[in-house]
């Protein structure tokens, strides 16, 4: 690593699969250097480790950094991140959780984040405190309401409930027994449970929306229901104080799937009414960045 670069400031967005660093000027936010890095690596079990690992990353030592970090999930853990860093580098380091990138990504100084990938999360800042809010994101055992492995679970339970019920097939288990490559209803459900696939159900979720797509009632109404408990994160944030002033929406479930933002949309206006969602158009990298350009010329 080189020695430190004095007027450059370096947003970092770690996720789970690839880390991008970018450095930009402190006084018109030029960018002087952006990579992309892959993850391999990165955990945050251990707090001095994962320091060291992003550390070996820098090329330079600039006069601040925001990160946002994947699987840093608590503000406790943030700092501690952020004390480690500051530790080694000597320079001011603030630590998010991953999610909180995407309001200041689209320009927005408040809002609510939401990421509806192959999990989910909203998260947001407390209008009075300031104070670090988040709903959803408990894993697709639990929650991720709204996120590509929920609506195959949810897809999974409409499908045999209706099974059950003895109504007729249709599009939608269709779609899914060949997605898992089973013959039938009760071989689904086995393959989903106990066949080690569980991790790999998000996947399959471009089948229930084509389902969707292509007729399927079924297959429209987990949709739908996925777009109302994206929202009910929203309504949740928004009830324990967090302000709404901008909802932003990332992940590849939601930004690929015009239904799902479409149904979102919807229930957004019924809960919050006034409350427009904006798809994220880029890099979460930007908004760490926008966060250090923010800390640095405010001091």
């Amino acid at each position: 690593m080189s020695t430190a670069a004095t007027g450059r400031v370096a947003g970092i967005d770690i996720g789970g699969t690839k880390t991008r660093i970018v450095l930009a000027r402190t006084d018109d936010g030029a960018v002087t250097e952006d990579r992309t890095l892959p993850s391999t690596g990165w955990q945050t079990r251990s707090l001095p480790d994962a320091a060291a690992w992003l550390v070996e990353r820098l090329t330079t030592v600039p006069a601040r950094i925001a990160v946002g970090a994947h699987a840093c999930e608590t503000p406790e853990q943030c700092e501690r991140l952020a004390d480690e860093l500051r530790g080694r580098l000597s320079v001011p380091v603030d630590v998010v959780n991953d999610a909180e990138l995407l309001v200041p990504a689209a320009g927005f100084e408040h809002g609510v984040g939401v990421v509806a990938g192959t999990g989910s999360i909203a998260v947001g800042r407390h209008r009075d405190t300031g104070a670090y809010l988040a709903a959803g994101g408990w894993g697709w055992v639990l929650g991720d309401e709204g996120s590509g492995s929920a609506l195959v679970r949810e897809a999974a339970r409409a499908v045999l409930a209706r099974a059950d019920e003895g109504g007729s097939p249709d599009a939608l288990d269709e779609a899914l027994l060949t997605a898992f490559d089973v013959p039938g209803l009760p071989e689904l459900a086995a393959a989903m449970s106990w066949d080690g696939g569980v991790e790999t159900w998000g996947r399959h979720a471009p089948v229930v929306f084509d389902a969707a797509d292509g007729g399927s009632p079924l297959a429209a109404a987990v949709v739908e229901e996925g777009g109302l408990e994206l929202a009910a994160l929203v309504g949740r944030l928004a009830a324990r104080g967090a302000r709404t002033d901008a909802v932003v929406v990332a992940g590849g479930v939601i930004t690929g799937r015009p239904r799902l933002f479409s149904a979102f949309e919807r229930a957004l206006a019924g809960r919050l009414p006034g409350t427009v969602p904006v798809l994220l158009d880029a890099p979460p990298v930007r908004g760490a960045l926008a966060l250090a350009l923010r800390a640095e010329r405010g001091r």
